[in-house]
């Protein structure tokens, strides 16, 4: 990394980990800056991001007729398991996306951004991994920065200090976009790629599917 780049990069990384210090203690934190996810439903760590986001924890079958209420028209989760076990309401779409922090990558990100986008289309999407703080909180940060336009400073305060679980489970999220070409992902989601990255397996399998094609 240039000399020039590193020093400011050097500085966020010393502010987002200064954040995770930070002791979450309910909605205690005030005032609550207007622009970040509000809380709507304490159970489930359910916030509302937008008009047509929200996330959360993985809600269950008592969660159906909250998800009604919100008019929730697709499910979206960052888990291995199936929501159908919990959810067969007609009307409500399911999309799984599993991933972990750890070894999150461009493509992961992409997928998630992409996906969402496409189902805010028909109406109000919920995300949501386990707890709704380390996944769910790394792409909700992604897409305030990526969709939004917000900087990277703002995401990552709202990520660590908005109260949405453990400090200790922000650490891959942070490591990962501090690293993130904001350009770049922004440039290769309008342009419909799956990755920033000729080289990602995802764009090499593209690449080779149509090469056989021709």
């Amino acid at each position: 990394m240039p000399f020039r780049r590193l020093i400011p990069a050097m500085c966020l990384l010393l502010v987002s980990f200064s954040n995770l210090t930070t002791v979450f203690a309910d909605d205690a934190v005030l005032p609550r800056p207007a622009e970040w996810a509000q809380p709507v439903g304490v159970q489930y760590n359910l916030f509302q991001m937008s008009p047509t986001l929200y996330r959360s924890a993985l809600p269950d079958r008592r969660a159906v007729p909250l998800l009604e209420k919100l008019k929730v028209g697709t499910v979206i989760s960052f888990l291995p398991e199936s929501d159908s076990i919990w959810l067969s309401t007609p009307g409500i779409d399911l999309v799984q996306l599993p991933y972990r922090t750890n070894h999150v990558d461009d493509a992961d990100i992409l997928k998630a951004l992409r996906a969402i986008q496409t189902a805010e289309a028909k109406g109000p999407v919920l995300m949501h991994c386990k707890h709704g703080s380390d996944r769910t909180g790394l792409i909700a940060a992604m897409y305030r920065v990526i969709v939004q336009g917000w900087s990277k400073e703002d995401a990552l305060s709202e990520m660590t200090q908005g109260g949405f679980g453990d400090n200790t489970h922000f650490r891959d999220g942070v490591r990962y976009m501090m690293q993130a070409d904001v350009d770049k992902l922004r440039t290769a989601l309008v342009n419909g790629d799956c990755s920033t990255s000729p080289f990602a397996a995802c764009s090499m399998k593209n690449w080779f599917k149509s090469a056989h094609v021709e």
